[in-house]
């Protein structure tokens, strides 16, 4: 307990960590609580002085691990400093095509993605080459030879990859056909890509 001079004895350490302990469960309470009464991140973020990342992390934790996400779990080190939606965004940013983001190549490299990580406009990321291999290896994400590859010489060949892959998305049990004109001189070029392990893209050579 503290003196009267204002000096502490041996507990006082305690007490004061204790404190800490109950300051940040009752404010990750408050995010849980706030969360289920329907409230948006941005107005919980207002509501406990931190930022909506932070808001989605500790949501996050809870859902995963339920009342224990409330007790902080303090280790040395330096803190994080990529959240968890960091690292989504970066899976599908390494599984997406980088012409879909208008980078004139084929195929990602651990360079080429972590520079556009770095000053792409939506949400950019910091982060070593060993640590960004580290976080798509712990994803599932390898670096694959994709097979039978085609390239196609269709001007609109990106447009229409983007409506496969959105009714792919929105309407997967769904079955869809679409023709085209004619054919296309489509001639194979060998590919790679980011993809979960032991599951490279591929496609139909006819």
């Amino acid at each position: 307990m503290r003196r009267r001079d204002g000096s502490c004895s041996g507990s006082c350490d305690e007490e004061e960590g204790k404190s800490q302990i109950n300051v940040v469960r009752y404010r990750r309470a408050m995010v849980v609580l706030a969360s289920a009464g329907g409230n948006t991140v941005e107005v919980i973020a207002r509501l406990v002085q931190t930022s909506p990342d932070r808001v989605r992390e500790m949501i996050h934790r809870f859902n995963d691990m339920g009342m224990a996400s409330l007790d902080p779990q303090w280790a040395g080190g330096r803190p994080r400093r990529i959240t968890t939606e960091d690292e989504e965004f970066i899976v599908a940013t390494a599984k997406a095509r980088p012409e879909k983001v208008g980078r004139p190549f084929t195929h990602w490299s651990i360079r080429k993605l972590r520079q556009y990580l770095a000053v792409n406009p939506t949400r950019r990321i910091k982060v070593g080459k060993e640590r960004l291999r580290q976080l798509l290896e712990a994803h599932g994400v390898t670096f694959q030879k994709t097979k039978t590859w085609k390239e196609s010489n269709d001007p609109d060949k990106e447009a229409k990859l983007d409506r496969i892959e959105e009714v792919l998305e929105r309407f997967p049990t769904r079955v869809f056909a679409f023709d085209e004109f004619g054919p296309l001189a489509i001639h194979p070029i060998g590919g790679c890509c980011w993809a979960a392990k032991k599951k490279p893209q591929r496609q139909r050579a006819n």
